[in-house]
C-alpha cells in the first residue's frame, strides 16, 4: 500500500488466499490485517471482505469545502450567528474573580461545582436520568473518550447518515468500524437501528437528539419510545446522546438515556454561547463516567475550570435568552424550507441551524451554486451511503437573502433523486 501498487477503495484477498500466495500461517495474515485495519490503512465489512480505505482515517472531511470567492455569499461553513452569541468579558472577570480567591491547583476534584449543581440541574428538567457529571473540551472529545472508554478497535459504531461529518471522522480514527443508519425528521429510523445492531453487530448507537447536522432532525417523542424499546432488548450496547442544541433549539429533548445499562449525554455550549468557549457537560451511567474521568487525568487532568466557571456564570445570569436565539433561527431556517418547496424543492430542517437538500447530481449542484454567488457545504461531507444532497447554514441569512437562495438553489437541484432521504 505505501509503494502505490494497491489503490484507494482496492478489495483485498481473502486472508487464507493471502495466507497461501505467500507461504505463511492464516493467523499471520490475520493479525497483519487487525493492525492495518486499527491503524485505519483498511476497513472490513462484514462478508464483503477488506479494502484500501478510500482516504486516510485522520483525513478530516472537513477538508472536502468550497472556499468562497470574493463576491460570493458562504452558507455552508456551519457557525453560529455571532450576533447571537453572548458577551464573554464579564463571564470570564468573574471566573478570573473567583480564581484570584481560590486558585485551582493539581489535586483539586476536575469538575466545578457550580458548573455540575447547573448542568445537572438542566439536566433533570429534561428528562435526563440521574448520574454524575463530567466535562469535555466539547462535544467531540466527550463522545471519542466514551467510545475509547468501552470500545475496542474493530467494534461496529451505528452512526446517522447523513451525519455530523466529524463523527463519521472520529469512529474509523479510533479504529471502529462505521455503520450507516438512514434517519428521518424525527431522528433514526428504528428499522435502520435494529438492522445495526442485528445484522452488523453494532456494540454502540450515536444519536443527536436535535438540531441534526446536517438535516436538522429532532427526535419525537413517539420515535424517542419506539428506540428506547429497541435498545432495552440490547442491554449491553453503548448509547451516546449528542444534545449540542441545547440553548438554541426550542424543542424539548426526548433522551434515550438510561435505555441500556451504559450511556452517555452530551451538551456542549459551543452553539449557543460560543465555539472558542471549548465546554461540553457530560452525564451517563457511574461506571461510564468514572472510566472517562480516569482516563482524562491521565491526559489533560482536568478542562479548565476558568472555563467552567465562566460558563457557570453565563448559565446562572441568563446571559443567553434560548428562546430568542431559538426564534431567530428558525424564522430564517422556515423560511427557507418553505421558499424552496414553493419552488418544488425537497427541504429538509426541523430543527437548528442547518437545511438539507437532496440533490441528483452533488458536485454539479455545488458548481452551479457557486457561479450563482452561493458557497454551500457539499454533502459528501455528511454522507456514507446516503443519496447525494448539499447542506445550507442559515446563520447568516436576513430576511432579503431567502428568495434569491431558494431559486438559486431550485435552478441548481435538478430532478428529485429517487430515494433522497429516510
Amino acid at each position: 500500500m505505501g509503494s502505490g501498487e494497491l489503490k484507494p477503495g482496492q478489495l483485498l484477498p481473502p486472508m487464507r488466499e493471502l495466507a497461501g500466495e505467500l507461504g505463511v500461517n492464516p493467523n499471520t495474515v490475520a493479525a497483519a490485517y487487525r493492525t492495518l485495519r486499527e491503524r485505519g490503512v483498511i476497513e472490513t465489512a462484514g462478508r464483503r471482505g477488506s479494502r484500501v480505505r478510500p482516504r486516510p482515517a485522520t483525513t478530516a472531511r472537513g477538508s472536502l469545502r468550497i472556499e468562497a470567492p470574493e463576491g460570493v455569499r458562504d452558507v455552508g461553513e456551519g457557525n453560529p450567528d455571532v450576533s447571537l452569541l453572548p458577551p464573554l468579558g464579564e463571564a470570564l472577570a468573574a471566573a478570573a474573580r473567583a480564581h484570584a480567591a481560590h486558585p485551582t491547583l493539581y489535586g483539586e476534584v476536575p469538575v466545578d461545582e457550580e458548573f455540575a449543581r447547573l448542568a445537572r440541574a438542566a439536566l433533570d428538567a429534561d428528562g435526563v436520568p440521574a448520574g454524575p457529571v463530567g466535562v469535555a473540551s466539547g462535544a467531540l472529545d466527550a463522545i471519542e473518550r466514551v467510545l475509547a472508554a468501552h470500545l475496542r478497535p474493530g467494534d461496529a459504531v451505528a452512526v446517522e447518515d447523513p451525519g455530523w461529518g466529524s463523527v463519521l471522522d472520529l469512529v474509523p480514527a479510533l479504529g471502529l468500524r462505521v455503520v450507516p443508519v438512514r434517519l428521518d425528521d424525527e431522528g433514526p429510523l428504528p428499522g435502520e437501528v435494529a438492522r445495526a445492531l442485528r445484522d452488523e453487530g453494532a456494540r454502540a448507537v450515536v444519536v443527536t437528539a436535535r438540531a441534526q447536522n446536517p438535516t436538522g432532525a429532532a427526535v419525537s417523542g413517539p420515535r424517542a419510545a419506539e428506540l428506547r424499546d429497541l435498545l432495552a432488548r440490547h442491554p449491553d450496547v453503548l448509547l451516546v446522546e449528542d444534545d449540542h442544541g441545547h440553548g438554541f433549539v426550542d424543542l424539548a429533548p426526548h433522551p434515550l438515556a438510561g435505555a441500556t445499562k451504559r450511556w452517555a449525554f452530551v451538551r456542549s455550549v459551543s452553539k449557543a454561547y460560543g465555539p472558542d468557549l471549548r465546554v461540553a457537560a457530560f452525564t451517563g451511567d457511574a461506571v461510564t463516567v468514572d472510566r472517562v474521568l480516569g482516563r482524562q487525568r491521565l491526559g489533560p487532568g482536568w478542562v479548565s475550570r476558568l472555563l467552567q466557571r465562566a460558563v457557570a456564570h453565563l448559565w446562572r445570569t441568563g446571559a443567553v435568552d434560548g428562546a430568542a436565539v431559538a426564534r431567530a433561527y428558525g424564522e430564517r431556517r422556515d423560511a427557507l424550507v418553505r421558499a424552496l418547496e414553493a419552488r418544488g424543492v425537497e427541504a429538509h430542517g426541523r430543527s437548528g441551524m442547518n437545511v438539507w437538500v437532496p440533490v441528483a447530481d452533488e458536485t454539479g449542484a455545488v458548481a452551479r451554486l457557486l457561479h450563482a454567488g452561493w458557497a454551500v457545504a457539499p454533502g459528501a461531507r455528511f454522507r456514507v451511503r446516503s443519496g447525494p444532497g448539499v447542506r445550507l447554514t442559515v446563520s447568516r441569512l436576513s430576511p432579503g437573502d431567502i428568495e434569491p437562495l431558494a431559486t438559486a438553489v431550485a435552478e441548481a437541484a435538478g430532478p428529485m433523486p429517487a430515494r433522497s432521504y429516510g
